[in-house]
């Protein structure tokens, strides 16, 4: 593959509430440390909890980096496991973000389609990591905030080509460090589906 193909860009989210340190930020830039080898050229961006310019960021990101797939990272402030979302839905948006206001009409992307599926087979994906040293869930509810946000939009300026991952609370068992291995592992495993799909339509 040509290097422009090989184009990966993965976002974590910044502070939100309570959570002054958000870790899948921590996790992402863990994750540019290790990298994910040395055919994919790694991007990261860190987004604010802020439906707008979180939308406007992944329409630039989609417009002027064209990766092959971007993946998502988003905290999960309750779960004790690695989740894997795979569906982004556009309708139902009413928890404010952190500049206290909601996306006009609740919703993603006007007439859009009511929900959008990764090109990634998450639930194929978590039985392929069944060896991780987390625990790996599937899920189609990202949650509708941010994140199941930014994942619908990425969505359809990418027709497909996304992925959301809900990470954990940081802990003195779940480090960045640990976290951002766990993302490599993971991504690195959605890539090598992702090539197999693209040699099928070929």
């Amino acid at each position: 593959m040509d290097s422009v193909s090989r184009i990966v860009v993965v976002t974590g989210f910044g502070p939100f509430r309570q959570h002054l340190s958000n870790s899948s930020w921590e996790a992402v830039k863990e994750l540019k440390i290790i990298g994910l080898g040395d055919d994919v050229d790694l991007h990261i961006m860190e987004l604010p909890v802020s439906y707008e310019i979180a939308k406007q960021k992944i329409i630039e990101m989609w417009e002027t980096l064209k990766p092959q797939l971007a993946i998502h990272v988003g905290l999960a402030t309750s779960s004790k496991v690695i989740i894997l979302e795979q569906t982004g839905k556009n309708k139902g948006y009413r928890d404010r973000d952190i500049t206290g206001r909601c996306p006009e009409a609740n919703c993603c992307i006007m007439d859009g389609a009511n929900r959008l599926d990764s090109a990634i087979n998450m639930k194929t994906l978590c039985r392929q990591l069944s060896q991780l040293e987390s625990d790996v869930i599937f899920s189609r509810d990202a949650g509708r905030y941010l994140c199941d946000y930014v994942y619908y939009v990425s969505l359809y300026c990418g027709n497909g080509m996304a992925a959301f991952i809900h990470v954990p609370p940081l802990s003195k068992a779940l480090t960045a460090n640990f976290l951002g291995r766990v993302l490599q592992k993971i991504i690195q495993e959605m890539l090598l589906q992702l090539q197999e799909i693209l040699c099928e339509t070929q």
